[in-house]
């Protein structure tokens, strides 16, 4: 083989982000090397749900084990909503959850995507000690108070929603002043056809002119009376879209949006996106979100929508790519969708962007700003034919996500030899190829160094030597 050479490579924004729902009420969390095996890249961001409020006697219990004798027949009928407890903060310490989990997430080459749900009676104090624990974990999206002009959440029933916009206001103020990484994502109500304005337009208008990140959350079809009752036609409890519509209306919020914003754009997401097996069966399930995929890669008209969130990779109901087995919760039952979600984040359109640059030499130096921003090194590869052993090795106990042939690695400081195989099985080579092996170093321990000048925002890791690369074209005995 050839002397390999090496040279840069820059990561940047797809032309939309995928992120994923890991773990909420109706799932438990699910490791991230798990899910990267899965589904074959990691995303942009990774979901997590959350809930904070500490003035209630039950927390930091999670609410349906310290409420589990109550008659419920709602989801959202606790006192508190039935999230997992956020257990750092001003009473609390970052070595449980979500901490532990972000920083997984993190390791594996992902942005923290948190949604909190807040009591918005807690102190400054409290808000001030939460973006102190923020400080730590990069280019973090925080979703404050989502679906705030719903009914459902515990907070809306302890303030008034004037009082949540301006709790959204102060919260965001915070943040941006004691946890400047921090971006915040307002997810309220959408378009109304009637007024020509946003739903509750006028109590949340000066959260939308001073989030980061404007969402909605939008189900093509939806079971809200899981799990207690049973979806059948006639029912009153689900229901389901036309994906067209759903498109239209995403787009004339967003619209809204910019005019509300005295025009000046934001990034627009759906934090929450998927039809409801409850609803469609796990066949109209995969063919409604592949419809709204498919309108979005087609629209010319370009920039308005820069990511989605599917909710989520494992779900107790129907709403995941697969299904919590009843008797062994640590399996999932794949599920259509998951076969086809595959299929849209590796398409182009919903991938990073790979910038080469010039040759380097070793010991090289990585950048790990975040899933949308990171310098990395590219090893161009030549195969004859498709391998039958494909191999990587480090001499170091470097942290690093890998890519090859469309297919991306974890290899965790522990590993010394990562096996490349699986990139050849679903997509084997026809006969000789040039690929290139990409390889970016986010933080081994998933938090940043804040000692550092621009430790906030970035990290930096050093790969001492070129990886050894062990490519055969043939078994080793014939």
């Amino acid at each position: 083989m050839e002397e390999l050479k090496a040279f840069k490579v820059h990561m940047g924004a797809a032309d939309c982000a995928v992120d994923i729902g890991d773990g909420s009420e109706r799932g438990e969390y699910v490791n991230q090397d798990y899910m990267l095996h899965k589904l074959g890249r990691p995303h942009r961001g990774v979901s997590l749900m959350y809930c904070y409020y500490p003035l209630d006697e039950q927390f930091p219990q999670r609410v349906s084990e310290a409420c589990k004798d109550m008659d419920v027949s709602f989801a959202w009928d606790y006192p508190y909503d039935d999230y997992f407890t956020y257990k750092g903060g001003l009473e609390g310490n970052t070595e449980g959850e979500p901490f532990n989990y972000m920083r997984d997430v993190r390791r594996h080459g992902q942005d923290v995507v948190l949604t909190l749900t807040v009591d918005p009676n807690v102190s400054d104090e409290q808000l001030i000690a939460i973006a102190k624990d923020l400080r730590p974990f990069g280019r973090l999206l925080i979703r404050i108070n989502h679906e705030c002009t719903g009914n459902w959440f515990s907070f809306t029933k302890r303030a008034s929603y004037k009082e949540l916009g301006d709790f959204f206001v102060k919260f965001h103020r915070i943040l941006k002043e004691y946890a400047p990484n921090v971006k915040t994502i307002l997810c309220a109500g959408g378009y109304d056809p009637k007024t020509g304005k946003l739903e509750m337009e006028e109590e949340f208008l000066q959260a939308y002119r001073e989030c980061d990140i404007w969402s909605i959350d939008k189900y093509f079809a939806l079971h809200w009376g899981w799990p207690y009752d049973v979806a059948e036609r006639g029912g009153t409890t689900h229901s389901r879209s036309v994906i067209k519509d759903v498109y239209e209306y995403t787009k004339k919020t967003y619209k809204r949006l910019c005019e509300v914003n005295d025009g000046k754009q934001k990034p627009m997401v759906m934090s929450e996106l998927n039809a409801d097996g409850d609803v469609t069966g796990p066949y109209d399930q995969a063919e409604m979100v592949k419809e709204f995929c498919d309108l979005l890669k087609a629209d010319e008209d370009k920039g308005w929508f820069n990511a989605f969130t599917m909710y989520q990779f494992r779900d107790r109901g129907r709403l995941g790519l697969e299904i919590e087995d009843p008797n062994y919760p640590d399996c999932g039952i794949e599920q259509p969708l998951m076969k086809t979600y595959k299929e849209i984040i590796h398409d182009e359109f919903y991938s990073p962007k790979m910038t080469s640059g010039e040759e380097i030499s070793f010991p090289a130096k990585l950048r790990w700003g975040g899933a949308e921003d990171a310098e990395g090194i590219e090893i161009p590869l030549h195969f004859d034919k498709n391998p039958h052993f494909c191999e990587v090795y480090f001499e170091d106990d470097s942290n690093v996500i890998m890519e090859i042939n469309g297919k991306w690695f974890y290899k965790s400081p522990k590993a010394k030899c990562i096996d490349l195989m699986s990139a050849f099985f679903e997509k084997p080579l026809d006969g000789a190829a040039d690929l290139k092996l990409r390889i970016f170093a986010p933080p081994a321990s998933g938090e940043n160094d804040l000692s550092i000048d621009d430790g906030l925002m970035n990290t930096y890791s050093t790969i001492e030597k070129m990886p050894k690369i062990r490519i055969r074209t043939e078994p080793v005995e014939l």
